[in-house]
């Protein structure tokens, strides 16, 4: 974005979700401050019809698509509706063009698709749908570059990253890359209780307010674990590279070591709406609609090592980068299986790390070529997750 009064076309993919809804908000901030100004274009959405509707009247958005088509009449009153599974992808493929934003903030393997298919379409993207990369990393970065468009992280972590190593000049004088953690709710709790740990002690976030997936995600540090793979791929740096930290005030958000012991860190209050809204006023920065840091109030910041014997999810994320492949779709998918599973409470919490290690165990990486590769990985992964629940191993 060249100037302050400049306009520039949105495409939001998941817009009545926790991230697309702050999106929203950043977009009405930056127009009442004079800012920038966007034009939301198409939206789209999986089964809320009715906050659909409403963003669509409030934004004057021509274009909604919603994947629960069973929903898609409640959209009658608007020009242009695509309803069904590939209603995302087929939204961006009916209008998207070079020089447009599209936010992906789908959560799921759902959002790979629509994504690659704006790269294509020479968009930029501004990425919060952490399967695009944990999933297909290794198609997604190549027509990252063949397309020349630029990949905005949104993720917290992720910007932090971003923005810190704007201040170095190449990766080359980078030691290593932290990712800081909340801990997530299990934090202070001993194995046995975790493993016993029920539904709504696992979406009990003591930071962040996300949806379901994401929070449980949080509780079991496979969030984590895909943001290790999402910045091996973002920053293309190996394993070795990259670390995490368990910070449970969630202000420091990351931070990057340089190779002359340097450290440089990103800070603020863990409101997701400063990344977004860094994302869509890149290169430059504007008045902020975030709460801002009280440092007359701050007394300390804490940082605990990972324990990985009761969190054993990052392990995973090392494993996966290291055999690269269709390790990373069998990771995304397994979790995604595990997770959903243990949300209809058919499993207990701990299971979900192990079935997505299980998945893992039996699982041969092959290279990805495309994205059939990938779904043939995720489809078995599946498989493998949603049979071993129905006849548990002895």
């Amino acid at each position: 974005m060249s100037s302050a009064s400049s306009s520039r076309r949105l495409i939001l993919l998941g817009s009545t979700g926790s991230i697309g809804v702050n999106t929203l908000a950043v977009v009405e901030h930056l127009a009442a401050c004079g800012f920038a100004k966007f034009e939301v274009i198409g939206i789209a959405a999986g089964n809320n019809a009715e906050s659909l509707r409403e963003q669509a009247r409030k934004f004057k958005v021509p274009h909604v698509a919603i994947a629960a088509t069973e929903h898609a009449p409640v959209l009658d009153s608007i020009d242009h509706v695509y309803a069904g599974p590939d209603a995302a992808l087929q939204l961006i493929e009916a209008i998207a063009r070079p020089g447009d934003l599209v936010v992906g903030a789908m959560v799921g393997s759902a959002g790979v698709y629509p994504t690659i298919a704006a790269i294509e379409h020479g968009c930029d993207i501004a990425l919060a749908n952490k399967e695009t990369l944990v999933a297909a990393g290794e198609l997604v970065m190549p027509l990252v570059r063949k397309h020349d468009v630029n990949m905005l992280p949104i993720d917290s972590e992720h910007s932090a990253i971003f923005q810190c190593l704007l201040s170095g000049r190449s990766l080359e004088e980078v030691k290593r890359l932290v990712i800081t953690a909340s801990g997530g709710p299990f934090r202070t709790w001993d194995k046995s209780r975790i493993e016993n740990a029920t539904v709504a002690d696992a979406l009990n976030h003591p930071t962040w307010d996300m949806g379901p997936k994401v929070t449980i995600d949080s509780a079991s540090l496979m969030n984590k674990a895909a943001e290790v793979i999402e910045a091996h791929w973002l920053f293309d740096l190996p394993a070795s590279k990259i670390d995490a930290i368990v910070h449970p005030q969630s202000l420091i958000h990351s931070f990057v070591e340089f190779v002359d012991g340097s450290v440089i860190a990103q800070l603020g209050p863990p409101d997701m709406k400063t990344p977004i809204q860094y994302a869509l006023t890149w290169p430059h920065r504007a008045e902020g609609c975030s709460q801002t840091m009280d440092w007359a109030s701050l007394r300390q910041m804490d940082f605990e090592p990972v324990d990985h014997d009761r969190f054993g999810a990052l392990r995973l994320a090392y494993r996966v980068i290291e055999s690269g492949g269709t390790s990373g779709a069998v990771f995304n998918a397994a979790n995604e299986a595990a997770v959903a599973a243990f949300l209809d409470e058919k499993i207990g919490f701990s299971t979900i790390t192990d079935l997505v290690r299980d998945a893992l165990d039996a699982h041969k990486p092959m290279a990805v070529t495309s994205m059939d590769d990938v779904m043939h990985a995720d489809c078995a992964a599946r498989e493998f997750v949603n049979d071993r629940i129905l006849t548990p191993s002895t």
